[in-house]
């Protein structure tokens, strides 16, 4: 095992020389600051890592998460040290983890701002060292200009490589698939906007961003019920088929406070009072055309609840909490429950 520094000499390491930003104290600013991210942590970094860690990943839909379904990410990271990155916020997360989730050494936050963290040796070796990484909310385009193309962007896949467990909420969702909605004009897309134009320039999809077991043809999708949001994921779906020409492209929308946890099999396992939806349409949109309303004939949309597992090796649901029909006609979803 990597030894670990003391909280006091990373916290030093991370410093900027002349003209960095001075740490607040605990509880307000950061306790570090480096290029283009602040630092956050509390607990003891400096502590072993207590178990074994295990692969797993953590799909979490936003709002609150359940909290058995946070143990057992916890559980996955041996109960060591689990780094949270994010574009804003400070942190606020991190001591939820420590207070409320419990279980865990330390957590630390690291705040990126822009792609200068990416490089960052120091930042790269507290990636280095995470036993589980937590990706949270916003806006996912902060993370995709941010991170796609940095040392950081291959250090979490390196982290994934390892067997060790990862996840995300909200925007943190987004990014976890093979293929993401980056939202790169900061405008969330809706379902109506989507479905009536789904190839508008706000529909931007993004590749080669994350390369996780098991998500390689999954398109995420967060705060789905609430929100609205099975017509932009059907569009999303529909046109990745088409340009990527293959069917096998999967949209998997999941509710507020709802958690769909990934074994190292492939097994997927519902934590929360909503759904988890497939969206698996198996064919090409009938009409996907520039300014023009999308056609879908009619696919199956299956719900993962209570009891349900999700197999990502097939896609096969096991007791699905429901079965739906869909199509898309001249850009209006129709769902055969409605």
């Amino acid at each position: 095992m990597l030894a670990r520094f003391s909280a006091m000499a990373l916290a030093a390491a991370l410093l900027l020389p002349v003209g960095a930003r001075a740490a607040e104290g605990p509880g307000q600013g950061p306790d570090a600051v480096g290029p283009g991210y602040d630092y956050y942590r509390i607990g003891d970094i400096a502590a072993p890592t207590p178990g074994k860690t295990g692969p797993l990943l953590a799909l979490m839909g936003g709002g609150d998460w359940p909290l058995e379904a946070f143990r057992q990410f916890v559980k996955q990271s041996g109960g060591g040290h689990i780094v949270v990155l994010r574009a804003r916020g400070g942190r606020e997360l991190q001591d939820e983890i420590y207070k409320d989730v419990g279980g865990v050494a330390s957590v630390e936050t690291l705040v990126i701002h822009n792609e200068d963290a990416g490089e960052d040796p120091k930042l790269l070796a507290i990636i280095a060292r995470a036993d589980g990484i937590f990706f949270g909310g916003g806006d996912q385009s902060n993370y995709i200009r941010a991170w796609k193309g940095t040392a950081l962007n291959k250090a979490l896949d390196a982290h994934v490589k390892a067997g060790k467990p990862i996840g995300g909420t909200s925007a943190g969702l987004a990014i976890l698939g093979g293929y993401s909605y980056g939202c790169l004009d900061s405008i969330s897309m809706t379902s109506p906007e989507a479905l009536q134009n789904p190839t508008a320039a706000g529909v931007t999809l993004v590749r080669d961003f994350l390369h996780l077991p098991f998500l390689s043809k999954v398109i995420t999708d967060s705060h789905f019920d609430k929100r609205d949001r099975q017509g932009r994921l059907v569009a999303f779906v529909g046109r990745l088929i088409q340009e990527e020409d293959d069917p096998q492209i999967t949209g998997l929308g999941i509710d507020e406070g709802t958690a769909l946890l990934i074994d190292g099999q492939g097994i997927g396992r519902f934590y929360g009072p909503g759904a988890a939806w497939l969206v698996r349409p198996m064919a090409r949109p009938s009409t996907i055309i520039a300014g023009k309303p999308l056609t879908y004939a009619p696919f199956p949309i299956i719900g993962v609840g209570p009891g349900s597992t999700l197999d990502f090796k097939t896609f096969q649901v096991t007791q699905p909490a429901f079965t739906l029909t869909a199509e898309v006609r001249n850009g209006q979803l129709i769902r055969s429950d409605r």
